[in-house]
């Protein structure tokens, strides 16, 4: 175990974590900070709540734009291509050595112990950019679920072609609201009965939406279905075809990334088995349930639709009826948004934190902490500094929501830019620092390839993207109903 002369020599004293490791009635890892007590269940939980988003209701318009071959083959490869960097990147936890080498905390730490230089600055623009981009995403999205229950019951009441015109806003305040008292969560290690919550909300409207496709299918009341999916010149003219195919490949790609946060999932972890195995195991389950997931609810959401497939068939009404059931669905997407917005910004709070930590250690505001008793919850842990910058954060990502209500469309364009350098090209570089790859051998060569390749995607994916924030912005209504 490695000494330290000094409280401030130690690692986790920056963040405020410190604890005496020769004291034995401290409950202490072998850096200083408190037991982790993370499985790979928890892990797993994490992931699966960060992966499987409402993004999985959409995956039938990707099918349709794809066909029924290219839709399903990208859909496993981007499985396989997540699951393999994601070994990699648990590997980098620790360095030099993966099982008993000093620990990162965060992404940014990972690549400054393998890589360094600005490659440390251009990780935390693509992770944190990207972060706060699906923090203002899901607020939107919540809203979107939430304002479906009315609009479903509007429509059950008064008609399918009813004008059931209902504003997002309240439902974004409210949403903002339960945020900003969830945000008081102090970090990451204390999110597992969120997390679980959420995976649960997830797996609950997934099957719902698969239930609701397989009961289409077998009335008999299906779309018309292509082995390339969408027709030129019959459901899209040819702009249309290239574009939304470029942006199916990259809405596939990106809904199984969750390197932004997998080493902030790492490290609640403990020690024994190591961290990199239970992490690889929690990946592995975390990418196969969601490849299971996506699969069923993007073919079967295809058959049933075809390719006039809606971009989610929850909240774009593919269904009607049976009304409660869609209410239902829809709310829960809205409670698995909740559990999934603080493990996207766990990270962005813990950042910030760090800092003024490490800049300002002798300020009572940022660094005190007060017990307070909670009725039913018992003693609990308040910083006026926490409460402050972090409702702030919730505040502000609030109001973007509501002035940019097409941000999802903007969020495309964060994935396309952010999906390359976290999923596929740091974990790679670094695997090869760590392994020492000899260069030009064949995996070098292959893992090479693997980064063009994925970069290629990319940019065919941003350029989708930008396409359909134009076609978002021109056709775009502050308010309307889903008729118009």
């Amino acid at each position: 175990m490695k000494g330290f002369n000094t409280e401030q020599d130690h690692p986790a004293a920056e963040t405020g974590d410190f604890y005496d490791v020769s004291d034995p009635t401290k409950n202490v890892d072998d850096d200083g900070r408190e037991k982790r007590t993370g499985t790979w269940l928890t892990a797993s939980a994490h992931i699966i709540t960060a992966v499987i988003g409402s993004g999985v209701l959409s995956l039938a318009w990707a099918i349709a734009q794809l066909g029924w071959i290219a839709g399903t083959l990208i859909l496993v490869i981007f499985s396989f291509i997540t699951y393999f960097t994601s070994t990699m990147l648990a590997d980098c936890y620790r360095a030099p050595d993966p099982v008993t080498g000093k620990r990162n905390y965060t992404y940014m730490d990972v690549v400054r112990s393998y890589l360094g230089g600005r490659k440390v600055q251009l990780c935390g623009v693509a992770q944190y950019g990207n972060l706060i981009g699906i923090t203002v995403g899901y607020t939107i999205t919540a809203s979107i679920s939430l304002v479906a229950v009315g609009k479903a019951n509007c429509f059950h009441e008064k008609g399918h072609e009813a004008d059931c015109t209902i504003s997002n806003y309240p439902y974004m305040a409210v949403f903002g609201i339960i945020q900003i008292i969830l945000s008081q969560i102090p970090n990451f290690h204390k999110l597992s009965f969120l997390s679980l919550m959420a995976a649960v909300m997830s797996f609950t409207y997934a099957t719902i939406g698969i239930g609701l496709a397989i009961a289409t299918v077998a009335g008999g009341k299906v779309g018309k279905t292509n082995m390339t999916g969408t027709v030129v010149g019959v459901d899209v003219t040819a702009a249309q075809k290239i574009w939304r195919s470029f942006q199916a490949v990259g809405d596939i790609a990106f809904a199984y990334a969750y390197a932004t946060v997998l080493i902030e999932i790492q490290d609640t972890l403990k020690s024994s088995p190591a961290e990199n195995k239970s992490m690889k195991r929690a990946s592995l389950v975390g990418v196969s349930t969601t490849t299971f997931f996506y699969i069923l609810c993007g073919c079967l959401g295809y058959a049933a639709f075809g390719n006039k497939a809606p971009g989610d068939f929850l909240t774009d009404f593919g269904f009607y009826e049976p009304f409660w059931l869609i209410d239902f669905a829809n709310a829960c997407i809205a409670v698995h948004l909740i559990g999934a917005y603080q493990v996207f910004a766990q990270p962005i709070f813990q950042f910030v934190e760090k800092k003024c930590n490490r800049n300002w250690p002798d300020n009572k505001f940022i660094t005190s902490e007060y017990s307070v008793n909670v009725p039913f919850l018992g003693k609990f842990n308040i910083s006026l500094f926490r409460l402050v910058w972090r409702s702030a954060y919730v505040v502000i990502t609030t109001v973007v929501a509501m002035i940019f209500p097409f941000f999802n469309a903007i969020l495309g364009l964060i994935g396309a830019a952010s999906f390359w350098p976290l999923t596929v090209y740091f974990p790679v570089e670094m695997h090869i620092a760590q392994t020492k790859v000899k260069k030009y051998s064949p995996r070098w060569i292959g893992l090479k390839m693997l980064c063009w390749v994925c970069l290629i995607v990319s940019l065919l994916a941003a350029a989708g993207s930008i396409a359909g924030l134009i076609s978002s912005v021109k056709t775009y209504k502050p308010f309307r109903t889903i008729h118009e």
